[in-house]
């Protein structure tokens, strides 16, 4: 069997654990525990995109901002809940790509796991970027590059180590993200029952005045549900950690369980409470960032360097998650025959190989940055537009029909079950299609549509070539 043709990565028995299915790239360690589990589930899609992305959501969609994100919100709990299913069944720490592998064919895993792969290494350079900016608001003079290399080096030791480590290291960015929101969640009620000191209760001036609750139309409710859909993204990572768990099958179904309610709670809560208490309109909702801008309003003293300490958190968290992501995915890919073999070989459990291209690749989108901020630059970023649409559609397809599958051949794996399957699964489907469109729509991002749809287009070329040359030297 040739390389390209080697089975996808399955779910094996251990009969040391009461039957508990366990990834077959047993090269990786268990290191993971439950508690790390559920923050990285947590605290994976609370990243700088909602503390300060948020802004320009608020700005197009005004108060109806807030169903922007109840509307993406839902679309994102079904993938979750669709990914919370697959990995159950068949934990594997190449994800949703394993999975698109067993179900459609090895074109698209090899598509859907060196799209995601590219996403994140792209992604770690633009928020080493991003930290360094905030480095260097604090101590002027010193050099951005400087910070990226200190903090992209920092992350790669960590996840060079055990993946404890990384567990460790995510748990505590996680928890002071999610103690972050839930505290500015608890001030913003107190202010808008009017109990806060110093405030009074604002009633709904702000949902209905200027404009009304939907004050650019529906042109502008459009431009908020894009920018929010876009701001969920991070999920995916804890199905990639629960094969390194201490219980993948239970770790992964107790995590997307508590984590689906919460996140909705964190992320619509806030729109709610920042809508409610600060004019849509205001211009330091984009210019510092609705959070800050309602701490202002609020009264808070040092609001500013509060949520510039959280931005950072939240960037450097990101960066350490998607290191570890991109370096899992790229193992599983390489441990299927579709990469580099010399990125699947593991030292003391931990693909180190694949951990060191995952942080050159992305210190290298930062060097780029600099170099070619107009061109090679802006390509990268338009390719990621919008890779994480194009994983979603690959995790609901192969939901679709690995559960038919796995119903006929052991109903006994389904711990997690999709609501109202097939019907919500297609329901999202038509959702993601539908996101699509309105991105083709839309100048800003119809390019990035472009600019994803080759790159996945020339990864499905690649993938297919590779398959069936497979075929034929069988």
């Amino acid at each position: 069997m040739s390389r390209t043709s080697a089975p996808a990565e399955q779910a094996e028995p251990t009969g040391q654990n009461g039957g508990e299915r366990r990834p077959a790239d047993v090269t990786l360690t268990q290191g993971l525990k439950q508690r790390h589990l559920s923050m990285i589930a947590l605290g994976g899609v609370i990243g700088a995109g909602l503390f300060v992305g948020s802004g320009a959501g608020i700005a197009a969609a005004g108060p109806s901002i807030v169903v922007a994100y109840a509307l993406s919100g839902l679309l994102v709990m079904l993938v979750m809940r669709m990914l919370g299913e697959l990995s159950a069944a068949n934990p594997a720490s190449g994800s949703f790509s394993v999975h698109a592998e067993r179900a459609i064919g090895p074109w698209a895993g090899f598509t859907s796991g060196w799209a995601f792969w590219f996403l994140l290494c792209v992604a770690v350079g633009l928020e080493g970027i991003g930290a360094a900016k905030i480095m260097t608001g604090w101590l002027p003079g010193t050099p951005e590059w400087a910070w990226v290399a200190l903090f992209m080096v920092t992350f790669c030791i960590t996840n060079l180590a055990a993946v404890k480590n990384f567990g460790e290291f995510e748990f505590w960015f996680a928890a002071l993200k999610v103690g972050a929101i839930a505290l500015f969640l608890v001030i913003g009620g107190l202010a808008i029952a009017g109990l806060l000191p110093g405030t009074d209760a604002p009633g709904t001036a702000n949902l209905t005045g200027d404009g009304g609750f939907m004050p650019n139309g529906v042109d502008g409710l459009i431009v908020g549900l894009l920018a929010s859909v876009f701001a969920y993204g991070g999920l995916e990572t804890v199905s990639i950690a629960a094969a390194e768990s201490e219980h993948p099958v239970q770790g992964v179904a107790k995590a997307v369980r508590t984590a689906m309610w919460r996140i909705a709670v964190f992320y619509i809560g806030s729109m709610a409470v920042i809508v409610t208490l600060v004019p849509w309109n205001d211009p330091d909702v984009v210019s510092k960032g609705p959070y800050v801008a309602t701490l202002d309003h609020l009264g808070i003293p040092g609001a500013d360097q509060i949520m510039n300490v959280v931005v950072l958190i939240a960037l450097l968290s990101a960066m350490n998650a998607n290191i570890y992501g991109a370096s899992r995915m790229a193992c599983s890919l390489v441990a299927r025959g579709q990469g580099p073999a010399k990125l699947g070989r593991t030292s003391g459990g931990v693909p180190r190989y694949a951990v060191l291209a995952s942080s050159l690749f992305g210190f290298g989108c930062v060097l780029l940055s600099y170099w070619r901020p107009d061109d090679v630059f802006m390509w990268l970023l338009k390719m990621i537009g919008a890779i994480i649409l194009v994983v979603w559609i690959f995790i609901a397809v192969s939901q679709l029909v690995l559960r038919r599958r796995t119903e006929r051949e052991d109903p006994s794996k389904l711990v997690v079950r999709m609501w109202a399957y097939p019907y919500l699964t297609w329901l999202a489907l038509a959702g993601m299609v539908a996101v699509f469109l309105l991105m083709a729509r839309e100048p800003d991002t119809r390019t990035q549509l472009y600019y994803t749809g080759g790159l996945t287009a020339v990864l499905a070329a690649i993938g297919y070539a590779r398959q069936r040359s497979a075929r034929t030297e069988r």
